[in-house]
C-alpha cells in the first residue's frame, strides 16, 4: 500500500467505522490493531441498537437518532462491499410497563417521539398481548418502539474489515505502536483504542476523562429472528438472525478479572428466563465479559487530541458504540479529511475535563 492519507489506531467499532467512512471518500487508510479485531468491548454479543427516551432532548440524543436512522443504509453499504452479513435488522423493541405512573410517563414520551423522531419511527403505548415472547406487564401495557435495531457485533466487525480491504484499505492486527501518539504514522491519526486509549488520554491531560466499566453477556441457542428485542428492568434480550438470542448486560465498576464471567452472569440468565419463559432450556452457546470505554460525560469523545496537531480521538462508545458508529464515522471523516467540524460541544475532549 502507498503511504496512507490516514492512520486509524484501534480495531473496535469506532476505529473500523471511521476507516470505512474514509476509504469511501477515496482516502488511503491504514488501520492498526494491537491485539485482534474486536478484542475489547466490540467483541461482545448483545448488539442492541436502542434509542434514548424521547424527552429532555439534547445533542447526544439528537446525534444518536441521526445515527440510528442512517444505520440501515450504512450497514447495507458495508454488506454490499464485503459480501458478508453484519446481522443488521430494524426489528423494534418491546418494554413492559410496571404501573399506571409508568404508563403515564410512557404516553408523554410518545408525544415527544411524534415530534422529535420526525415521523421516521414510533414510540407508542400498546396493550400487552401476551404470548410466548412478550414478557409479563403488571400494568397490562407495553412500550413498542420501531426505531430499535439489532446488529451482530462480531459479524459486523468482520464485515467492516472485509469492506475496508475491498476498497483498498489496509487492516493490520498484532502491531503495537511504540513511542508518542502518531510517531512514525503517515498523515493524521485517529485514536480509537477504547479503555487503553482513555487511560493514555487521561495521562496526557493530567486528569481522568473516563475509564472502563466491566460488562458481561451471554448467547443462547434459540430461534426468534423475527421477534423484537425486549427491554425488561434494564435487561436487553436481543434475537439475532442466526438463530441465537443475546442477553446483557451487567455494569460493574469493580472487578478482579475484566475478562472473566461469574455468578453475576448466571443471575442475568435467570432474570432473562423469568422475563421470557420461552428461553427456559435454551442452551448457552457463549459467555462474554470485557471492559467498555465510558467517558466522564457519558457521551462519546470525538475531535482533536489537545496539544497534538494531527492527532484525533474517537472513543467512549460505552453501551451505545454500535448505534452511534455510523454518525461518528461520518463526522470524524468530515473533520479529519475535509476540515468540517460538526462535532457537538458535549462530545469534545474538553467537555470531559469539566464533567
Amino acid at each position: 500500500m502507498a503511504t496512507p492519507d490516514l492512520t486509524v489506531m484501534g480495531g473496535g467499532i469506532f476505529g473500523l467505522a471511521v476507516a470505512w467512512a474514509a476509504v469511501q471518500r477515496g482516502a488511503r487508510v491504514r488501520l492498526i490493531e494491537a491485539a485482534r479485531i474486536g478484542a475489547g468491548a466490540s467483541g461482545g454479543l448483545v448488539g442492541a441498537l436502542a434509542p434514548h427516551v424521547p424527552e429532555n432532548w439534547n445533542d447526544k440524543k439528537a446525534f444518536q437518532l441521526a445515527s440510528l436512522l442512517m444505520a440501515g443504509a450504512w450497514w447495507k453499504g458495508v454488506e454490499a462491499a464485503s459480501g458478508l452479513d453484519a446481522g443488521y435488522a430494524r426489528t423494534g423493541r418491546v418494554q413492559p410497563l410496571a404501573d399506571d405512573q409508568a404508563v403515564a410517563v410512557a404516553r408523554a414520551r410518545a408525544l415527544g417521539a411524534a415530534d422529535l423522531w420526525q415521523g421516521k419511527a414510533e414510540w407508542r403505548v400498546a396493550p400487552a398481548t401476551g404470548g410466548p415472547w412478550q414478557p409479563h406487564s403488571p400494568s397490562g401495557w407495553v412500550v413498542v418502539d420501531t426505531l430499535s435495531a439489532r446488529l451482530n457485533p462480531r459479524r459486523a466487525a468482520a464485515a467492516l474489515v472485509a469492506a475496508i480491504r475491498a476498497r483498498g484499505g489496509e487492516v493490520v492486527e498484532g502491531e503495537v505502536v511504540e513511542g508518542a501518539p502518531g510517531d512514525g504514522a503517515a498523515g493524521p491519526v485517529v485514536w480509537a483504542t477504547g479503555v487503553v486509549g482513555l487511560a493514555a488520554l487521561s495521562a496526557d491531560l493530567g486528569r481522568a476523562v473516563g475509564g472502563g466499566v466491566k460488562g458481561q453477556a451471554l448467547c443462547l441457542g434459540f430461534e426468534a429472528r423475527e421477534a423484537p428485542q425486549l427491554f425488561v428492568a434494564g435487561l436487553h434480550i436481543v434475537p439475532h438472525g442466526d438463530g441465537t438470542v443475546a442477553i446483557g448486560s451487567t455494569s460493574e465498576r469493580e472487578w478482579r478479572d475484566p475478562s472473566a464471567t461469574d455468578a453475576q452472569l448466571d443471575a442475568l440468565h435467570q432474570r432473562a428466563v423469568a422475563a421470557c419463559p420461552a428461553l427456559a432450556g435454551a442452551p448457552v452457546l457463549a459467555r462474554w465479559a470485557g471492559l467498555r470505554p465510558r467517558a466522564r460525560s457519558r457521551a462519546p469523545i470525538l475531535g482533536p487530541w489537545p496539544g497534538r496537531p494531527g492527532q484525533f480521538i474517537a472513543n467512549g462508545g460505552f453501551k451505545i458504540g454500535f448505534g452511534m458508529a455510523p454518525k461518528v464515522a461520518e463526522v470524524m471523516a468530515d473533520l479529519v479529511l475535509e476540515g468540517r467540524d460538526a462535532i457537538p460541544a458535549g462530545f469534545r475532549v474538553e467537555a470531559n475535563l469539566l464533567a
